[in-house]
């Protein structure tokens, strides 16, 4: 009875798992309960650590385990299904005009502080940077009106280097204070980047001044000019296609790690200065101590919305995008029929999503595979004790399980690990017990094909045609 477990991405979870008991000896006291978290999560992501979903082939019977994901944000591996969730629910609030993206900076000499205070930096930053640039869009000069305000934070650089930065999509126009004009901004020119630069320091230095009396910053610090960029992009939906790789970007993904051994961590990099891809070697630790500093605190929002975008004005939004469809052209009359897919395309967002088709089994390609029933033991680190099955024999039981199944007896995989057992990473690399097995808890063979007989759907026999 063959059983394939799915192959796990190398990536920064190879990295933690080499270089993380190390790094907790040497940094455990500083460490911040995120950052322990973070290493947890994403060494637990993917395997028995997490429990799994087990699949069956009723022809061959081969076992195919799917293991849960951690959902942490700052993982690589879990990052694609929610951006995808989250730009289907932003088509439906693109609007039909041209945007542009601006692009605020923090300079040098506050990074630090940024750094020591992140959820009272970070987020006085966020809203600086917006209300700026909606103050600066309401002059009659520029906009004459309120513009919309995506806003995402970012902090890292392709080095992993301290580089706070906000990335702001904004509408390429304003509605009026009454509500009932809407001003278009020009083609190319939003408002002057040098104004909005200085508004922002003004802003955020009065802000986190307020919130943080404790800190003395040098009177230089905010005499240095922020940096500021404003590119205008096209309109409709390509430029939220685009958008969303900013939304959920982590500092470093699996695909630019080339290689990971006991010397360090080999990553690929962009040099923008001079337009080519480089490798850059970094010891073990160096490299999860520039991971971690972009690891933000829990309950931290970095992506925000202001001006037309605000939840409170969704009303007056879904006017104006009313408003602005009925003044497209419409399109002209075709002869042919449009195709299934364009006409998915074009209303994405009131459409169902659609479900997953069934997994074909990759042994013997004549079946689709079926999931079984979960079921779970007593505890999910009793490596080294007997599988309990269920129904359980009669007879009291002092430790019964929470959840008790009621198919087969099946017993699959275990729990996901509770925080304490998660955080510690030390303990957990020194355990010489083996991994959880599942060929140690699977179900009687023949009820198993039984049962994924019964709810298998047919395969579709393409060899006729």
């Amino acid at each position: 009875m063959p059983v394939c477990p799915t192959p796990a991405a190398a990536g920064v979870a190879d990295v933690f798992r080499r270089f993380a008991g190390g790094y907790e000896a040497r940094y455990g006291a500083a460490m911040l309960p995120s950052h322990r978290r973070a290493i947890g999560d994403i060494i637990a992501c993917r395997t028995e650590a997490l429990g799994a979903d087990l699949w069956c082939c009723p022809e061959c019977g081969t076992l195919v385990s799917v293991f849960h994901s951690c959902k942490n944000r700052h993982c690589g591996q879990c990052n694609g299904a929610r951006t995808q969730a989250w730009l289907e629910q932003r088509q439906a609030e693109i609007l039909p005009i041209p945007y542009f993206h601006v692009t605020v900076t923090v300079p040098a000499g506050l990074r630090t502080a940024l750094r020591s205070h992140q959820t009272v930096g970070y987020g006085t930053l966020i809203k600086a940077a917006a209300q700026s640039i909606i103050e600066l869009a309401r002059d009659p000069r520029w906009v004459g009106g309120t513009v919309g305000v995506l806003a995402v934070l970012h902090t890292w650089t392709q080095q992993l280097h301290l580089h706070p930065h906000v990335h702001c999509l904004v509408t390429g126009g304003g509605l009026s204070d009454a509500g009932r004009r809407w001003h278009p901004a020009e083609k190319n020119f939003l408002f002057p980047t040098k104004a909005l630069g200085k508004l922002v320091r003004t802003r955020f230095r009065d802000a986190f001044s307020k919130l943080r009396l404790d800190i003395s910053l040098p009177p230089h610090t905010w005499r240095t000019p922020w940096v500021v960029h404003v590119t205008p992009w096209s309109e409709g939906k390509a430029v939220l296609d685009y958008f969303a790789r900013y939304a959920f970007r982590i500092a470093i993904t699996d695909r630019r790690i080339i290689r990971v051994d006991d010397t360090g961590v080999t990553f690929r990099y962009k040099d923008r200065a001079a337009n080519c891809h480089r490798t850059a070697t970094l010891p073990g630790d160096e490299f999860m101590r520039r991971f971690l500093q972009h690891v933000l605190p829990q309950g931290f929002h970095k992506l925000r919305y202001y001006g037309l975008w605000h939840p409170a004005r969704r009303r007056q939004f879904d006017n104006l995008r009313n408003a602005l469809l009925l003044e497209q052209p419409a399109p002209p009359p075709s002869d042919t029929q449009p195709d299934d897919a364009a006409v998915g395309d074009t209303d994405t967002a009131d459409k169902p999503r659609m479900p997953k088709p069934p997994r074909l089994c990759t042994q013997c390609g004549q079946a689709y595979l079926v999931k079984l029933p979960r079921a779970f033991p007593a505890s999910p680190w009793d490596h080294d004790r007997p599988a309990r099955t269920l129904p359980h024999p009669p007879g009291p039981d002092r430790n019964p399980p929470k959840r008790a199944p009621h198919y087969f007896g099946l017993i699959a995989f275990p729990h996901a690990a509770s925080r304490q057992q998660r955080l510690s990473t030390a303990a957990r690399s020194r355990d010489p017990r083996p991994n959880h097995c599942p060929q140690h808890a699977l179900p009687p063979f023949p009820l198993l094909i039984a049962f994924a007989k019964a709810v298998s759907p047919p395969v579709a026999d393409t060899s006729q045609r």
